[in-house]
């Protein structure tokens, strides 16, 4: 950015066709990706999936392999990071201990030779609510006000992009999840485009409209939160955003619109709309809070599926809900989240019991189950071998 210059909004960031790699092996495949203007964007997915790595190019701190870098439609990708209309807010605040709360955000503003830098500090101080600690210095405030400072310090430069790498991760839950709150309303208040890298769901569907789940160097799903949630398309997104309960088996039928997947000899039934492929082998699934937990078998009704019985091997009290983990012949184990509106459980461990969900809410994956999968197998997305070794053997017995 020039000296003495503000963006006056929020800038679209544009990835293309870029590949990062280092000796030994390659951090992002080929990435193409676009945000818009405005928006605030996070890069969801575990350690070593290739987002820190996105966010120190669109920074400047690292160069590309290969692609091309825009922000704002002017490419940058040679620029350095003092150049370029970014600002980046860390994990480690990074604040001057020898400065005031007012100095540290008025600093930046000053080596730009910005007209009323202490005028325009106040006012950044205002947005984040401490300006009534101006004179303070960092070591005298909590985490989340050395939080706050670090993001008014960057605000104040009006950056056309604000790259968050992990900034709450410091925090204890509470204040993480109030600060989540006030990070997209002043988010909304100033009109940037905030680009946030998190490996925390809840902190990426709470704050962002536009999620990419990213793993190994490639985006699996992008998104909004909720339609990343309710409709995952590959087993890595259904079990890493939330859990999932997921079934292989051949599809055995189908109308204009649900296809019906045998399951070891049980009958489960997706909307054609909610499923990515319609023949074949498939892997279908459903988030465990919107499973029924019975004690007696229920009736078969017309858009309901049911599985069991089965037997409850496990019971996890969290609070607003208890988990079960119930084993049923043939299926392997289904995971279920019960809210809490009665006192204690519904059923303890050994208790024979059933499962059912609305058809609605279910939803079928785009993998292919004898493909050999790109990441590696997740705990709850077990069922898959399962089902393949007892086929495999089955096979073996026929012949």
């Amino acid at each position: 950015m020039a000296s003495g210059t503000f963006a006056e909004s929020g800038a679209d960031l544009e990835l293309v066709g870029i590949q990062k790699r280092f000796p030994g092996f390659t951090a992002i495949e080929h990435l193409d990706l676009t945000i818009p203007a405005g928006s605030f964007f996070a890069l969801l997915g575990p350690s070593g999936c290739g987002k820190t790595t996105t966010l120190r190019l669109v920074a400047g701190l690292e160069d590309p392999t290969e692609g091309s870098i825009l922000i704002g439609g002017k490419d940058v990708t040679k620029l350095k990071p003092f150049q370029r209309q970014v600002n980046t807010v860390f994990q480690s605040y990074a604040l001057f201990p020898h400065m005031t709360v007012l100095e540290n955000v008025a600093f930046g503003l000053r080596r730009r030779k910005i007209e009323d830098p202490i005028g325009k500090a106040h006012e950044a101080l205002v947005l984040v609510e401490l300006d009534h600690l101006a004179t303070r210095k960092p070591q005298q405030l909590s985490g989340g006000q050395q939080q706050r400072v670090a993001l008014a310090r960057a605000i104040v430069n009006r950056p056309a992009l604000l790259l968050l790498d992990e900034p709450l991760g410091a925090l204890d839950l509470k204040l993480r999840r109030q600060m989540q709150l006030e990070l997209k309303s002043i988010q909304e208040e100033v009109g940037l485009t905030f680009v946030h890298v998190t490996h925390d769901q809840e902190e990426a569907m709470t704050m962002a409209d536009t999620v990419a789940v990213m793993n190994k160097g490639e985006i699996e799903q992008l998104g909004a939160p909720e339609e990343l949630y309710e409709l995952p398309r590959t087993a890595f997104v259904a079990n890493f955003l939330g859990q999932s309960n997921l079934f292989t088996g051949h599809v055995s039928g189908s109308t204009s619109n649900s296809i019906t997947v045998d399951v070891e000899g049980t009958k489960i039934t997706i909307p054609t709309k909610r499923a990515q492929r319609h023949k074949g082998e498939v892997t279908v699934g459903v988030r465990p809070e919107k499973l029924h937990l019975h004690k007696n078998a229920p009736k078969k009704e017309a858009g309901t599926n049911s599985l069991g019985p089965g037997r409850i091997i496990d019971v996890s009290f969290s609070g607003v809900s208890t988990q079960y983990t119930i084993a049923i012949p043939g299926i392997d184990k289904v995971t279920v989240f019960q809210q809490n509106t009665t006192f204690g459980p519904l059923a303890g461990e050994g208790a024979e019991v059933w499962v059912s969900w609305d058809v609605d809410h279910g939803f079928g994956l785009e993998d292919e189950p004898g493909a050999t999968p790109r990441f590696p197998a997740d705990a709850d997305t077990a069922s898959i071998a399962v089902q393949k070794r007892r086929a495999l053997m089955s096979e073996l017995e026929e012949s």
